[in-house]
């Protein structure tokens, strides 16, 4: 996996697909901020607040660097690209994207109950300098399902099935993908302060063996009743490292 650094914004990312880094992680001299906000904020709204509260802190919106994202129910592929694109837009916008460099980290799930209305804001990520010389590790890894990112199609680990030996094999293949990323930063499930799993499907045969064995819920375990972003996905995880959060109206 490529690294780059993003001094603008006070962080270095994994290179993913166009609409989102694969994860981020605080250059020294810096720590990561996570807001969430206590109910989802539709997403022009929300990039209004974002705004708000990353200049409102002294910093440029290139500080921004990752977002948790709520939306309706899952997408077709071609609503799925459709709706990047309108999302890359503000990104463009505050100078975050070039081409096909897109450093900013994310997940997006749909609740399987009371979603949102629309595309909303569920949290956000971004940069202050660190001044009290805590060397704790700052990184958010993106969100990842049981499909590989990037071609042209999504090909799903046991596709259309939700049998609890598929689901096991869906979430080593997420597991494999978190660790990979956590690895390119130089990181591990040790570094981390939360790990979230997003599915609708029973993930306990499987949460001792395969999470907690391997130290995956090692900071504990936040389970969201949600399904990933792309109809036809059963299994989603993302995971950070973050001294510092807040939740907000």
């Amino acid at each position: 996996m490529d690294v780059s650094d993003f001094p603008a914004g006070g962080y270095r990312f994994i290179h993913g697909v166009f609409q989102y880094s694969a994860g981020v992680a605080a250059l020294p001299g810096f720590r990561i901020v996570r807001v969430r906000f206590q109910t989802p904020v539709p997403l022009a709204e929300g990039f209004r607040r974002i705004d708000a509260i990353v200049t409102g802190a002294g910093r440029p919106l290139t500080a921004f660097c990752a977002c948790e994202l709520r939306s309706p129910k899952p997408f077709t592929e071609d609503g799925f690209r459709a709706f990047n694109q309108i999302y890359v837009v503000t990104l463009k916008a505050w100078g975050l994207v070039e081409g096909e460099r897109n450093p900013v980290g994310r997940s997006n799930v749909c609740p399987a109950m009371e979603p949102p209305p629309e595309p909303s804001i569920y949290s956000f990520c971004y940069t202050v300098p660190e001044d009290d010389g805590n060397t704790m590790p700052m990184f958010v890894i993106s969100g990842s399902a049981e499909a590989a990112e990037g071609g042209p199609g999504y090909t799903i680990v046991r596709a259309n099935d939700t049998s609890a030996d598929a689901m096991r094999e869906k979430a080593v293949f997420v597991l494999g993908n978190m660790e990979k990323r956590m690895a390119a930063l130089g990181f591990t499930w040790r570094d981390t302060t939360a790990t979230q799993v997003y599915s609708v499907q029973d993930i306990h045969p499987f949460v001792g063996d395969e999470l907690v064995r391997r130290g995956a819920a090692q900071a504990g375990l936040t389970w969201h009743y949600c399904r990933p972003p792309v109809a036809g996905l059963e299994y989603e995880m993302d995971c950070r490292a973050i001294t510092t959060e807040h939740v907000t109206v």
